[in-house]
C-alpha cells in the first residue's frame, strides 16, 4: 500500500509549500484539496495556472496526488444549495486529470443544513435517498464524460451510513465510475473489539470490488474521533482485511495535526509491515 495524508493537514496556500511539507513528513502520496492552492475547495472556476502549479509541485516534491476532495452536502434540504454544489463539483471533475488524479472524493450528505458530517433523523427517509440518487446521477454523468472516478465513503452520520447502504447505491447507480473510500473508524462508534472486527471485515468483504482508497484515523473508547494509533481501532486487523481483499492502493491518514504527521506515518508503516500489507 502507498502511505499518504490529507494535504490540508499542512498549512499553506500554494502547492509547493504544502506538498513539500507532505514529503518532509515522510509521505509519498496525498489527497489534495484546492484550499492548498488558495482556492475554495469547490470553486466557481479553476485557472489553468492553478492546475499547472499542482502538477509542477508534484514533480518537485515527488508526492503523487491520489485524489482531490470534492465534498459538499449531496442531500442538503435546500435544492438550490444542492444544485450549486453539483455545478461546482462539475468544475472540479473537469479539472481533476489536469491536477494529476482520476479520483474525486464526495460526501453523500445529511439532512442537517449546517454540517454535512452531522447525523439527522431524516437521513433514513425515502426522500433523502431519492435526492441522493438524483444528485449522484448528475455527478456520475460528469465523471463518465471526463473519465474520472467518484469515491464515496460509508459514514455513520451520512445517508450512506454503512457498507450495506454503499452497496445499495452502487447497485442503484450501475456505473463503474462509483468507487469506495473505506475508513474503518467511520463504521462503528462504541462497540466491543469482536463487534468492531466483524463490522470492519464484513464491510471490506462486501465492498472489496470497489475499494480504491483507504483512510486512516481512529476512535476513542467514548466514540470520539482521534488520531490514528491513539484509539481503539484494531489497525493490524483492518489492514490485514484490506490485504486479504486484494487492496494495494493508497492508505491516507487524516484528522491529525502537522506536528503529529511524522509519528503517525511511522506508526502506519510499522503496522503495514507487520500485517504484510506494505
Amino acid at each position: 500500500m502507498q502511505l499518504g495524508i490529507f494535504a490540508k493537514t499542512f498549512p499553506g496556500a500554494d502547492p509547493d509549500t504544502v506538498l513539500g511539507a507532505v514529503a518532509n513528513a515522510g509521505f509519498g502520496v496525498a489527497q489534495y484539496n484546492l484550499a492548498c492552492s488558495g482556492l475554495d475547495p469547490l470553486p466557481d472556476a479553476i485557472p489553468t495556472d492553478a492546475t499547472t502549479a499542482i502538477r509542477a509541485a508534484t514533480t518537485a516534491s515527488g508526492v503523487g496526488i491520489v485524489a482531490v476532495s470534492g465534498t459538499f452536502n449531496m442531500i442538503h434540504p435546500d435544492p438550490v444549495v444542492r444544485a450549486d454544489g453539483l455545478r461546482r463539483l462539475g468544475v472540479l471533475i473537469e479539472a481533476a486529470a489536469a491536477m494529476g488524479t482520476r479520483l474525486v472524493t464526495v460526501c453523500t450528505g445529511t439532512r442537517d443544513p449546517a454540517d454535512m458530517w452531522r447525523a439527522h433523523r431524516d437521513n433514513t427517509a425515502p426522500e433523502a435517498w431519492r435526492d441522493l440518487v438524483a444528485s449522484m446521477a448528475t455527478a456520475v454523468a460528469a465523471a463518465e464524460t471526463n473519465n474520472v472516478d467518484l469515491g464515496i465513503e460509508p459514514e455513520l452520520a451520512n445517508v450512506v451510513s454503512s457498507a450495506d447502504a454503499a452497496r445499495r447505491l452502487i447497485d442503484d447507480m450501475r456505473s463503474p465510475r462509483l468507487k469506495i473510500v473505506i475508513d474503518a473508524a467511520n463504521l462503528f462508534e462504541t462497540v466491543s473489539i469482536a463487534e468492531q472486527r466483524d463490522v470492519v471485515t464484513r464491510a471490506i468483504d462486501l465492498l472489496a470490488d470497489r475499494i480504491v482508497m483507504a483512510h486512516a484515523k481512529d476512535r476513542a473508547a467514548n466514540g470520539a474521533f482521534v488520531t490514528a494509533g491513539q484509539g481503539v481501532l484494531d489497525y493490524p486487523h483492518y489492514l490485514a482485511a484490506l490485504r486479504r481483499a486484494g487492496f494495494d492502493g493508497p492508505l491516507v491518514t487524516h484528522g491529525l495535526t502537522a506536528e503529529e504527521a511524522p509519528a503517525v506515518g511511522a506508526f502506519l508503516r510499522r503496522v503495514l509491515s507487520r500485517s504484510g500489507a506494505a
